[in-house]
């Protein structure tokens, strides 16, 4: 038996026909971080665990991924993680503190801390309970829905491990770039090897379309991101795709998103990633331009646009419709949703993607 025939048949597969360049009746939609603290069904089940153990146990992290698609017709799942179980894989401590966030207790501090990591084979086996979350949800999602699975870009999870906790500057982190250059490319190697042991057994276990956060790109410049990130990202994607041929899994589309990292637009067009997610800060047509006919655009209002209010929100995706065009796009926002924010105005969004997109 064929690991796709073990799975329901799609009834919904616009957005993994969209992230392939093919034809669809309306563009895709979905939203970043749509399974969240905005929504009360998630902070009641919050409430009675801690964050890392809903990550950790495969039915709680399927109820939290399902929970937006039993609000809004949306077109995707994403499974319910986080970047970080990366490094909690390699033997770091992570802890999500209330109010700050996620936070390392002991970050690695220079370059002779690399030994204290713990071996990239042990990674896929660490995070076990991902692939099992996701074979239950896709599973549960009965085809009605393309279910994504994810992880971090190598330099976004290095740039946690070394600061500790987020940065509004990643001067740390940076720091080892241009002191420590070979440890930096020590680190992102170790990084980037367990990325894509990782992304390859989500694509075993039931992930249909696979994105990769590049979330800091915005504290490189074009030369730190050739030297640093842009290698890496295209290892990741040359070798998961390399990888899941071999095991005659389906073709598996792949996006990678990274926020506030417009002028890499190009660099990143050249890679094999299928779509392109792009944050608010970045003009559609200034973003095709850049990355050519043939990439899929994902974005990119600004999620901050979900407090006007709902005749604001349903003229905002209008525009932002008209300018991405309904060929090779999947609406997204900028990036993802606030934890303070209504819920009625993300089905707003919803519903003005699908009124304004459709054939």
């Amino acid at each position: 038996m064929s690991e796709e025939s073990k799975f329901p048949v799609m009834v919904n597969d616009r957005l993994l026909r969209a992230a392939r360049g093919e034809e669809v009746d309306q563009a895709p939609v979905w939203a970043m971080r749509q399974a969240g603290r905005y929504l009360p069904e998630f902070r009641e089940l919050r409430a009675k665990h801690d964050f890392f153990t809903m990550c950790q146990t495969p039915s709680l992290a399927c109820e939290v991924t399902l929970q937006p698609l039993n609000r809004f017709p949306l077109d995707a799942a994403i499974i319910f993680s986080d970047i970080l179980v990366i490094p909690q894989a390699l033997g770091m401590e992570v802890e999500m503190r209330p109010g700050e966030g996620p936070v390392f207790p002991s970050p690695l501090q220079k370059p002779e801390d690399l030994s204290k990591l713990s071996p990239v084979g042990d990674v896929s086996t660490k995070l076990q309970y991902v692939f099992d979350a996701l074979t239950l949800t896709r599973k549960e999602l009965k085809g009605k829905a393309t279910l994504i699975g994810f992880s971090g870009a190598p330099w976004t999870i290095m740039a946690y491990m070394i600061e500790g906790k987020g940065s509004k500057t990643m001067s740390n982190a940076k720091g080892w770039l241009y002191k420590y250059s070979d440890a930096s490319h020590r680190l992102l190697k170790i990084i980037t090897d367990a990325t894509i042991d990782y992304l390859v057994g989500q694509a075993k276990a039931g992930a249909q379309v696979l994105q990769v956060f590049e979330s800091h790109a915005e504290h490189l410049g074009p030369q730190l991101f050739r030297e640093f990130a842009l290698p890496y990202l295209k290892l990741i994607c040359d070798q998961v795709k390399e990888q899941v041929q071999l095991l005659g899994l389906p073709d598996i589309p792949m996006i990678v998103f990274p926020k506030g990292g417009h002028y890499a637009l190009k660099d990143l067009a050249s890679l094999k990633y299928e779509v392109i997610g792009i944050d608010w800060t970045v003009d559609p047509a200034i973003a095709r331009e850049l990355v050519g006919p043939t990439k899929v655009l994902q974005g990119n209002l600004d999620p901050c646009a979900l407090y006007a209010d709902k005749n604001s929100i349903d003229k905002a995706v209008k525009n932002m419709i008209q300018k991405f065009g309904r060929c090779r796009y999947i609406a997204n926002l900028g990036h993802g949703m606030y934890p303070d924010m209504d819920p009625e105005h993300l089905a707003t969004f919803v519903q003005a993607v699908q009124k304004y997109s459709r054939v």
